[in-house]
């Protein structure tokens, strides 16, 4: 198989689109973190003072989480699997948008770049006619 075709056929799989939209989300999310970390950053004494109340309660939480974990653990893996095809089929249809949005530019520039490399066509240049002039007859 030659490239192109190999090429071809990486692009319209769905997993290619899942890659896609994964790695936008990401960009994404990557583009919030500094907002994020300022708002953590001012609380962080408040979080620091509510730490030992917090983990008491959590402590507390685990005995009864503990005793039906294994009944929860058989909801949990149902609810994961519904969950993460969602997700997959999401970011494959987000990685489409992202590939034909970026395809689409790509080919504008390539359009750009190929218009600007061809050389000027020369206009035809029609040829100046003299008027003939009879030469006398001596």
């Amino acid at each position: 198989m030659t490239l192109a075709t190999e090429v071809k056929k990486l692009t319209e799989s769905k997993p290619f689109y899942a890659v896609a939209g994964v790695g936008d989300y990401a960009v994404e999310k990557l583009r919030e973190l500094p907002e994020q970390l300022q708002k953590l950053q001012s609380r962080r004494s408040e979080l620091a003072k509510e730490l030992p109340v917090r983990a008491r309660a959590y402590a507390d939480k685990a005995e009864v989480l503990a005793k039906d974990f294994p009944e929860k653990a058989r909801e949990y893996a149902d609810q994961i699997t519904t969950r993460a095809t969602e997700v997959y089929e999401d970011f494959a249809t987000r990685g489409r948008k992202v590939v034909s949005q970026a395809s689409g530019t790509a080919a504008l520039e390539l359009e750009e770049v190929s218009e600007a490399a061809e050389p000027p066509v020369a206009k035809p240049v029609t040829p100046v006619r003299k008027p003939r002039t009879t030469k006398a007859k001596a």
